[in-house]
């Protein structure tokens, strides 16, 4: 299933594979790397990681591409299917001494074809703020590394935001920032704003507005990364405890967790409509997790070693209705999902809507979505109905009437109906006989905490003493085999001030948290396919093509069924005829 045939032929590179839409083809000369075309010595360097922004420019080249290899950071105008790689005129190129950079966002809110506003997070700690198109450096936070010395894991714009932006770090601790404001000269000191299982949020406390507004204390070991929804409410992060937990990122609240089957969890995303996350990590199993119901729906197995990227395709879900109808719900909480061809993606997005309407005719969906490992291997999966509400009842079955408001809420939920993000209409009821588990924490305060903690920096929690803490230190590697027993039940004294219960990961598996391989279906991947030579770190899909990339340092384009040009194509068969020429 996952290569064709036997000896050799199982350590192909491969550079094509089909699925029930068509061929997909690898495009050698879309690839994008370091200008001399050498591949990296990745021993003891950072993850390659890929952004992407499109300017909307009107020469038809608004898709600009940043990637990080080592030491070095590049920016390229990037073609895409259309044309071939130019990697003698990257747009910007810096090259850094003492740390590197390890991730990178790009704010598409102020991206225009003069100015782009770029995060790039560094291994030391330090955030930078720089224009590639201007050439400018705007800024340098955590400069003298005052407010957290590890190595950065995860940088993002908060979106619908000009200003702020969301930091993870290696230690376990996420920091939110505002650009307008300085980081200080000292330490910051924090106070509490609120805690529950597992996490804790401080306010910086000083007599001015300075960085960060926020610091939020998020489980045991690294917090490795996080995702916004959707519509920018809620916020998915993955640690190396091996858990998931789900925030409303307004009102700082824990709406649910999940734990990993063993090891750390490495990387989460969310579906277009929000409904569902998706995990990868150490135990090599792709898991699940649905937002309505907090708890594991499916797991995926077809990685032999660690999942490093978890990502759906917008484009190749599907929805089919029975009858001829018009579409409902709304498209603005799509909007800053994706920035290439949005109206086919919104498309999506509103047959999504319309599949979480109280419509009663029938919709049947089947979610798209990938992931890439260390194994070096692709894997593509189908969510379909079968997996998502296995055993429907009849009595079940979606009516015109409201059912949300005539049944009991969901734990935690205080009355109020729980939506999804990225859906403004209340969700049906849920058509598993599982309820949502008591994990789940009230999700329904009207007040925005964070608003309040941005606004003044202080809040109603402001009398409650600080203690002093202890830094963490989590610069230790993974270890490879984690197993059940290796995961550490006891709580370091940090996570013991602010958690009131600590769940014992070693007892969660065969609970809601964790259920047990045989308790959830295991769903099989449509291709698992080799593709490269070194373990991959990035995967993105676009409207006409797939982009991976591994830690050698090569940016890989695969173009989507019938999206080859033909002037590829033809370069293409060239290439190959020359390789059969040569050999005879």
């Amino acid at each position: 299933m996952a290569t064709e045939g036997g000896g050799k032929k199982m350590n192909e590179i491969k550079t094509q594979f089909t699925t029930r839409e068509g061929l997909y083809k690898l495009l050698p000369h879309s690839e994008y790397s370091r200008p001399n075309r050498v591949p990296f010595n990745s021993q003891g360097s950072n993850p390659v990681r890929v952004s992407f922004v499109n300017l909307n420019d009107q020469s038809g080249n608004g898709n600009r591409l940043c990637f990080n290899v080592g030491r070095e950071l590049y920016f390229y105008i990037y073609k895409g299917v259309r044309k071939a790689a130019d990697l003698s005129k990257p747009i910007d190129k810096r090259i850094y001494k003492g740390t590197q950079p390890t991730c990178h966002d790009f704010n598409h809110l102020t991206a225009t074809a003069e100015s782009v506003s770029l995060l790039v997070g560094f291994s030391a700690g330090q955030v930078q703020l720089i224009d590639p198109i201007k050439k400018e450096t705007s800024k340098l936070f955590n400069e003298e590394r005052l407010i957290d010395k590890s190595r950065i894991t995860c940088v993002k714009w908060v979106p619908g935001s000009e200003s702020l932006f969301l930091v993870a770090h290696s230690s376990g601790n996420m920091y939110l920032y505002n650009v307008e404001h300085t980081c200080g000269t000292t330490a910051p000191h924090y106070q509490l704003l609120k805690q529950g299982e597992s996490f804790a949020v401080h306010t910086c406390k000083s007599k001015s507005t300075r960085n960060p507004l926020l610091k939020w204390t998020v489980g045991e070991g690294a917090l490795n990364e996080f995702a916004f929804s959707p519509d920018g409410k809620f916020l998915a992060c993955v640690s190396q405890d091996g858990f998931l937990r789900v925030f409303n990122f307004d009102s700082v609240e824990l709406h649910g967790t999940m734990k990993s089957y063993f090891g750390g969890l490495l990387c989460v995303c969310w579906s277009p409509d929000g409904k569902y996350i998706v995990t990868g990590g150490e135990d090599d199993l792709v898991t699940v997790w649905s937002f309505l119901d907090c708890r594991v729906i499916a797991r995926g197995h077809g990685h032999k070693s660690w999942v490093s990227v978890v990502a759906f395709d917008p484009y190749t879900t599907s929805v089919e209705e029975s009858d001829p109808m018009e579409f409902s719900g709304s498209d603005e909480d799509f909007q800053d999902l994706l920035h290439f061809g949005r109206d086919r993606a919104n498309s999506t997005q509103s047959r999504l809507s319309k599949r979480n309407s109280t419509d009663s005719r029938p919709v049947s969906v089947t979610y798209r979505f990938g992931s890439v490992g260390q194994d070096t291997q692709l894997c593509l999966w189908d969510l379909t109905e079968d997996i998502l509400f296995p055993h429907q009842p009849l009595s079940r079955a979606r009516t015109h009437t409201n059912v949300m408001n005539a049944t009991s809420p969901p734990a935690g939920s205080n009355g109020n109906s729980v939506t999804t993000p990225g859906n403004s209409v209340p969700p049906p009821l849920p058509r598993s006989n599982s309820l949502p588990h008591s994990a789940v924490s009230n999700a329904g305060s009207k007040s925005s905490v964070m608003d309040g903690a941005i606004a003044s920096g202080v809040s109603k929690f402001a009398t409650l003493s600080l203690h002093d803490r202890k830094e963490r230190h989590h610069e230790k590697d993974h270890k490879r085999n984690h197993s059940m027993g290796h995961i550490s039940s006891k709580s370091s004294d940090k996570l013991n001030l602010v958690t009131k219960a600590k769940t014992d990961p070693a007892k969660t598996l065969g609970t809601s948290l964790c259920p047990r391989m045989e308790d959830v279906p295991l769903l099989e991947p449509l291709i698992c396919k080799k593709i490269a030579h070194e373990r991959l770190t990035v995967l993105v899909f676009l409207e006409d093509c797939i982009v991976t990339a591994c830690q050698e340092g090569f940016i890989c384009t695969w173009a989507r069924p019938g999206k080859v040009p033909a002037e590829q194509f033809c370069r293409q068969e060239d290439r190959v005829q020359g390789v059969l020429q040569d050999q005879n």
